[in-house]
Parts: C-alpha cells; structure tokens; sequence
C-alpha cells in the first residue's frame, strides 16, 4: 500500500524568520492525486521535498505505507519527481533519455525496452522514440521527463509544478492528459502548483496551504463550496469570493442598507465578513432588498461576463473595496452608473472579521 503520511513535518530552512513548512499534518491514500497550492514560498515544494528524500524533517515523520522514511535516503524510499525544467540529455533520444535511470540501475536491455515502449503507449511517444530533445516541442519534452519516471514504476510520484514551463494553452490541453495518465497508472501522486484553477482541475483532493501552514484539504467542489476561513474563500475561484466586512446591529449584518441574519455562532456586536461568490448576486432592477454599487468595468469572457464595481456609498466603498458579480453575457452596464445587486441567501458565507474562521 503507498499511502503517505505526513505526521506533523516541520521544515525550517537555516537563517529564515519562521518554517517553510510548519506542522503539516496530511494524509494521502493509496492511488490518491492530491495536489499542493498556495503562492509563493508557502511550503509545496519542500513538502515534497521531504517527502522525496531532497529536504531533511526537522520534527513530526513521514511514512510510505507501513515504513517510516523519514530518515531514509532519498535512493531507498521509491519516490519519483518531475519538474517543470525537463533537464533532458540533449545527445539522447527519447528512448535513451526515458531508459537512462534503469541503464544506470543495472537492469537488462530487455526489460528497459519493455517499460519505455509501455510508457511510450500511454504518453504517445511511439512515433518520437528516435528523436532528440531539440526536435520535440516543449509539450512533447514534458511528457518525455514524464516518462523518465513512469517507466521506474515508482510507489509514490511527487510533480513540482510541471507545466510551468508550458504556454497557458498548452497548461490547460495537458491537465486531462495528466488526469487520464495518473488514473490509468493508479501511483500515489503529490502534485504542485500556485496555479488554483490548475489544482482544481486535477485533484482529487487539493490541500491549501498559507506560509507553511495547512489551511484546508478538501475535494475540489467541495473547497469552493465549503471554505473553512477567509483565506481559502479568496484565493479559491476565478474571480475570487467577495469578502466583504460588515458591521452587526440587532443579530445582523449590514450590507449597505441590507440587513442579513447572522448564524447562531456569531459573537454579539462582532464585525462579520460576509463571502459572496460572483455567480450568487443577481442584477435588479429594485432597491429593495439589495445593495448599490457603481458600475466600473464588465470583463467579457465569451460564454460569461464579470461586472466589476465598488460599493455607491462612501462609507460601504471604503469598507468593501471591489465587488465582482457575474452577468449574462449580453448584459450592458453604463460604467459610472449605479446598479443593484441582490445575495442570494441561502449562498452567503460568514466568517469572524478578526479570527477569520468560518460562522456556522
């Protein structure tokens, strides 16, 4: 069994103000693709790291299946890594470059050829076997790197952004070709990236992390459905959530002059953050019972359009910032004109203004 188990790992990189990776408790389970996100410098690539054997555990251990590798070298724990630099022998072709580490290892010619034609198969690299690096376009290289691992046949596979060096059409035509592949394999995969569209697209489950530290780990739809605290709800969706802070008078918030009931856990007088995702406002004509912001720009993306604004009165504007709600595509906004939006009720979140945390 390759499940993975981090137990409370903690990396701290010398000289540096706090860990990189700080506390991480997470469990992968045999076959599982979880994927790593966050921004910058919050700790998916030391994670994995560690886990491949390149970064040493400071506290807590980790264990693939039932043996704790924590203090294993890196060449004993069966652990492949794919980047997002291919770093191809450039004299090799592809066949000599995806058999290169089982020729290093000591295993027959036979077997090397049956494993490289197997995952020549599965990436469609029949026809480039002969080829050499520059002959092959940067989508073809990135399978290639692929390759090189799969033919390992590894118990757990980690992927460090690996299409980072691919142009965005490029990124989003690989993301089922990854998804299809790691299914067909059925390896234990640990993927990352800063990209959450990209995480979403392809995990299984995608665990959030925020300076080292484990926000939430949840199936896709249910991480944007189901954000624990304000930090998830913004950075998951494109656009984001509108977090919007809101005083409380009398058991409820004021949004503009719309009053929202609050759940049970509120604090008395506590300022709330409201989180309303763009596709749960919907355009009125009526006052009532909405909020009025100014119309500043609709973003066009063909099948949908995002209306962007800030809130019409001075002191709404300055506590919000922006609000983005999603439109019919053959709306028409007058920028500068005052528009109404209406929440949908039942899609409001709540989170505590000074804690963060999500309000049920």
């Amino acid at each position: 069994m390759a499940t993975v188990h981090f137990d409370r790992v903690t990396h701290r990189y010398s000289g540096a103000p706090r860990p990189t990776v700080d506390d991480l408790e997470l469990e992968i389970a045999d076959g599982e693709f979880v994927v790593l996100v966050g921004s910058s410098g919050c700790g998916k690539s030391t994670s994995m790291r560690m886990l491949a054997g390149l970064a040493a555990v400071q506290h807590g251990r980790i264990s693939i299946g039932e043996r704790d590798v924590t203090e294993l070298p890196a060449h004993d724990r069966d652990v492949a890594m794919v980047f997002g630099s291919y770093a191809l022998y450039p004299n090799l072709t592809v066949a000599q470059n995806m058999g290169f580490a089982l020729r290093d290892a000591g295993v027959n010619e036979a077997d090397v050829q049956v494993r490289v034609d197997e995952a020549a198969k599965l990436l469609e690299l029949e026809d480039l076997l002969e080829r050499k690096p520059a002959k092959l376009s940067e989508g073809e290289r990135q399978r290639v790197a692929m390759g090189r691992v799969i033919v390992r046949r590894p118990q757990v596979l980690c992927m460090d952004d690996p299409l980072a060096d691919l142009n965005a059409g490029l990124r989003v035509s690989t993301w089922p070709q990854i998804v299809s592949l790691q299914k067909r394999l059925g390896t234990t995969t640990l993927y990352a990236t800063h990209d959450q569209v990209e995480a979403m697209a392809v995990g299984d489950r995608v665990a959030v992390l925020r300076e080292g530290r484990l926000q939430q780990i949840a199936a896709p739809r249910d991480l944007y459905d189901d954000p624990v605290n304000t930090f998830v709800a913004g950075f998951i969706g494109s656009p984001g959530m509108n977090l919007l802070d809101a005083p409380v008078h009398n058991d409820a918030a004021m949004l503009d002059d719309l009053r929202i009931p609050l759940p049970r856990s509120a604090k008395p007088g506590a300022r709330v953050v409201l989180g309303i995702r763009p596709e749960s406002w919907a355009v009125t004509s009526d006052s009532d019972g909405s909020v009025t912001i100014t119309a500043e720009r609709v973003e066009e993306l063909g099948a949908e359009s995002f209306l962007y604004g800030h809130g019409a009165s001075e002191d709404w504007s300055s506590r919000t910032g922006k609000v983005v709600a999603r439109v019919d595509r053959r709306f028409r906004a007058g920028l500068g004109a005052p528009l109404h939006l209406r929440p949908k009720p039942d899609e409001i979140l709540f989170f505590d203004a000074e804690t963060e945390t999500r309000l049920r």
